[in-house]
């Protein structure tokens, strides 16, 4: 067992050296067993229950987790966060929108309609917060800044998804859908925040529970995307070409995203730690808080395709953020790391 866990250690550290996630390689294996062996009759019915309670279970833990504190701790930072959040809402929503000059050929409209999705997610949480850190940069700012974006993503991006994605997507969002996040997604994360003091001590010392259900949520709601996706046909639907061109659309927005953040920030005069802050928490879209809205915002069959763009722009991102994040750490090696937790 012991060599098993060395061997496991071993591979982890080579494959996040190479910058590929082992995580994302259980999300493609995921994406591999729906593909062969999708859920189907009383089994996708029962997957599907599943995904709602995990979906549910998943934001619980996210408000008992959050501490009030953690929120509160470089808050007074409004410039930083404004720009983040414009970079996060309104920067990458444009540049979504502009995708759809491209003619159908190259992205149809159920793949448009993915392009657009993942750009109006809120930034991720440990990947901005960890690269950041790698960075050398203001982790603590770092921590406050994406906090915010993924708790105003609950909200913002189903309304933007409504405003944006119905009528000629394709695929309607309505009223009823953005009241199914809130009851699938709200309610759940208030709860959490109300019973932390409870709850709150039992995750700390379990982490390892409250990771198997982060993680495991996920998949669970990617074999279900998936699995729908190969019942409605998603792989005839989408061809090598359409691929290669929606890893090329992926690169084309992180790397316009990353080249803003870097001159903006720089221009308006932030320190080297809020510079790297805002590059990074400004340039990442949230694998875990688009899946889960994706499976609710979205009709059955047309989950598999809308997630299909953030699933491989997730890992792009990972890949040149890796690089991006040890570029800056070697730039001043002697500088002195304010990147500190709070407290």
């Amino acid at each position: 067992m012991h060599r098993l866990r060395s061997a496991h250690r071993a591979l982890d550290r080579t494959l996040r050296r190479i910058g590929v996630d082992t995580y994302l390689l259980l999300l493609l294996g995921t994406v591999l067993l729906a593909t062969v062996l999708p859920a189907r009759g009383v089994a996708a019915s029962a997957v599907t229950g599943g995904v709602h309670l995990a979906v549910g279970l998943l934001f619980f833990l996210y408000g008992a987790r959050l501490s009030p504190q953690e929120a509160v701790a470089g808050a007074r930072h409004w410039r930083l966060h404004l720009l983040i959040l414009g970079c996060t809402f309104v920067l990458f929503p444009l540049l979504g929108e502009a995708t759809r000059l491209l003619p159908d050929a190259v992205l149809p409209p159920e793949l448009f309609t993915g392009v657009l999705f993942l750009t109006l997610l809120p930034s991720t949480v440990q990947s901005s917060i960890a690269f950041t850190s790698i960075a050398r940069g203001n982790v603590a700012a770092a921590i406050c800044a994406a906090t915010f974006s993924s708790l105003l993503g609950i909200v913002l991006t189903p309304l933007l998804a409504a405003w944006l994605l119905s009528g000629g997507s394709g695929v309607a969002v309505d009223g009823g859908q953005v009241l199914d996040v809130v009851l699938q997604l709200l309610v759940p994360f208030a709860a959490g925040q109300l019973l932390r003091r409870r709850v709150g001590p039992w995750i700390g010392r379990h982490r390892l529970v409250t990771q198997v259900v982060d993680r495991g949520s996920i998949l669970l709601i990617v074999y279900s995307a998936f699995g729908e996706g190969v019942r409605e046909g998603i792989w005839g639907r989408v061809t090598v070409g359409q691929l290669l061109a929606l890893v090329a659309i992926s690169s084309v927005l992180l790397g316009t995203v990353l080249g803003f953040t870097h001159v903006v920030s720089g221009r308006l005069g932030f320190s080297r730690p809020d510079r790297i802050t805002i590059q990074f928490c400004g340039s990442k879209k949230s694998l875990a808080n688009g899946l889960p809205l994706a499976a609710i915002l979205f009709p059955a069959g047309a989950v598999g395709l809308a997630v299909l763009p953030l699933m491989l722009f997730h890992q792009i991102q990972l890949m040149v953020c890796t690089v991006l994040a040890q570029h800056w750490a070697r730039q001043s090696p002697d500088e002195a790391s304010t990147a500190r937790l709070p407290g």
